[in-house]
């Protein structure tokens, strides 16, 4: 009952969530921090820290990582299924439907949609800053770390500021202390032997397909070649979300795989409906086996 509960909150977050990645964020920090309390402030902060470190879609990692402190691994399955199957579908049919009639037109009565999300994040931003931004010293932090990622628009900036964000918090605020209460559901869990096996075992799958993929792609399999492509776009990216999208285009625009223009549409559509960014290679395969076909 727990894990259906689990995937019902999930998937009415990939019904809602409209905006985008940090969107998500705020989405999930009212659910989950603020609703449910499943998290403390400074947990749900630190979980966020490590998914924009780590390769992959950040908003669905996070989903994903409440999803196993609440059912394990087939939560985290469940959560990942429950807040990306509706934004797929959805892009499923766009890719049939949209890519039709040619025409962008259709997807402007979304664009509001896309405007409401500013709101969302700046109301976000400054409630999670209200609970850890409470010293002049991490109100230094921040305010650099933000300006450094507007003043350079470099591929792995944000890797830079997370780095100089550990250094900086090492050096500068150890003896700080947290009010919030950590919770259980995270706290209490410690790696066992076989959880680090299994986690050892992912790794090298991930690691394996990296290498052996682009092999299998050299012959002359479209759909392995497709696969190869996706999945070394979403291995390879770091922060999700917008920064994946030069890595799709150069994948799939100048091979003749996907036009321009469709490129565009899908993005749009993606931006403006629910479910995570990342969901746009679901419009991107659907447009590239029409025009295989």
């Amino acid at each position: 009952m727990a894990h259906i509960t689990l995937f019902l909150v999930f998937l009415r977050l990939g019904c809602t969530s409209f905006g985008g990645p940090v969107a998500h964020l705020s989405y999930f920090r009212e659910e989950f921090v603020v609703r449910k309390k499943w998290l403390s402030e400074v947990e749900y902060a630190n979980l966020i820290a490590l998914c924009q470190f780590i390769p992959g879609p950040a908003s669905s990692q996070v989903g994903a990582a409440v999803g196993y402190s609440r059912g394990g691994y087939l939560g985290a399955v469940l959560a990942w299924v429950g807040f990306t199957l509706p934004s797929a579908v959805v892009m499923l049919v766009a890719a049939l439907t949209l890519l039709s009639t040619q025409s962008t037109e259709l997807l402007n009565w979304l664009h509001g949609l896309k405007l409401v999300a500013v709101a969302i994040v700046a109301q976000a931003i400054w409630g999670m800053q209200k609970q850890l931004c409470t010293t002049t010293t991490t109100r230094l932090i921040t305010l650099i770390s933000a300006g450094s990622l507007l003043a350079f628009q470099w591929q792995f900036m944000q890797l830079i500021v997370i780095a100089g964000g550990l250094i900086a918090g090492l050096l500068f605020c150890s003896s700080l202390q947290h009010d919030g209460k950590e919770s259980p559901s995270i706290a209490d869990q410690h790696p066992n032997s076989s959880t680090r096996v299994f986690s050892a075992v992912l790794l090298g799958v991930f690691t394996i397909g990296l290498v052996v993929l682009p092999l299998l792609a050299t012959q002359s399999n479209e759909f392995v070649s497709m696969f190869d492509r996706f999945y070394r776009s979403g291995a390879l990216v770091f922060g999700g979300g917008h920064v994946v999208l030069p890595l799709l285009f150069n994948e799939f625009v100048p091979p003749g795989l996907v036009g321009e223009t469709d490129f565009f549409i899908g993005y749009g559509a993606a931006q403006a409906l629910p479910g995570p960014l990342f969901t746009f290679a679901t419009f991107l395969g659907a447009a590239s086996i029409v025009q295989m076909l």
